[in-house]
């Protein structure tokens, strides 16, 4: 156990990836989450202090995301009754796009584990952070938690049972997110989304699927460039984000290997074979909001490997 306390930091994440709603995500370097964890002066767990939230994410353990997952780890090793402080610095934006509560609440259970003494690996804390994500968007997945908390491109073969597997990510692959300062919460997201498809959609789509996971098993980027589309999800929600297949359009044009919605959005993301193409893409699709008077953020990032970490 730590006698003094310590410090964590876990990552933004982008999920679906075009191809795979629910079960494809990977993690970027840029913003995040950071959290402290001390000894406390009162028996269990408490969150003392919250910054970069607006007031917006309770003091109470368990309606917090990296609380309640810090609680269900405590729970589980028999330490919930343990004095322990906990600080939450929000690094990221609410409903960005960008898996905000997923960052806090792998950044939680991971900050427990530490000051545990580690005593669970760190794939097996992902049931804890999934159930923290839950309290925030009402559903159990894992495709923002598992590559926040693990690093890199993440696939689930099945949410219930949390059965991942991490895959190769190409030498050189670069990932430009832009999030246009509009919100978009994930629970309204989901709300418009169909819960049929076409037979021959989910034949195109499993396709496009099957070829990506392919090509970074091959690192062939020409082959993430043939199947990087999303026939089913994107449709549906990008009436949501202004300007978005003008975005699209310009990322294209510059080479981007693909281009789609970073998770529930309004954040958009693009694959780039180099760093120069994706600072393109950034500096173009920036200028483009900006003409249009929108802000944004713009990152420019290899995929993440390292996930969450003690600083």
């Amino acid at each position: 156990m730590s006698k003094f306390g310590l410090k964590v930091f876990a990552p933004a994440s982008v999920a679906n990836m075009a191809v795979g709603y629910d079960v494809l995500g990977f993690a970027i370097d840029g913003p995040g989450d950071e959290i402290l964890i001390r000894d406390g002066t009162k028996p269990g767990l408490r969150i003392t202090k919250i910054t970069g939230a607006k007031r917006k994410l309770p003091l109470e353990v368990e309606k917090n995301t990296a609380g309640f997952a810090a609680l269900q780890f405590l729970k589980h090793i028999g330490e919930d009754g343990r004095s322990i402080e906990m600080e939450i610095h929000k690094k990221m934006p609410f409903g960005s796009g960008l898996g905000s509560s997923a960052a806090s609440a792998a950044a939680g259970v991971f900050a427990a584990n530490e000051y545990m003494g580690c005593p669970m690996e760190t794939r097996d804390l992902l049931p804890f952070a999934v159930a923290g994500e839950q309290i925030a968007d009402g559903a159990w997945h894992a495709d923002n938690v598992a590559p926040s908390l693990l690093g890199g491109i993440i696939l689930i073969r099945d949410n219930t049972s949390l059965d991942i597997v991490r895959l190769p990510s190409p030498y050189g692959l670069y990932a430009t997110v832009i999030y246009p300062h509009i919100s978009i919460l994930t629970k309204e997201s989901r709300a418009i989304l169909s819960d049929t498809i076409k037979l021959d959609q989910h034949i195109k789509q499993s396709g496009n699927l099957a070829f990506f996971v392919a090509a970074l098993y091959k690192l062939d980027l020409e082959m993430i460039r043939r199947s990087l589309e999303d026939i089913i999800i994107e449709p549906q929600r990008a009436k949501l984000i202004p300007h978005f297949y003008e975005m699209k359009e310009i990322a294209l044009s510059e080479g981007a290997l693909g281009f789609s919605i970073s998770g529930a959005g309004p954040s958009v993301f693009s694959l780039c074979e180099n760093s120069l193409i994706a600072e393109n893409v950034g500096e173009k699709i920036n200028a483009f909001l900006s003409d249009k008077k929108i802000a944004n953020d713009v990152f420019v990032s290899k995929i993440n490997n390292k996930g969450t970490f003690k600083l």
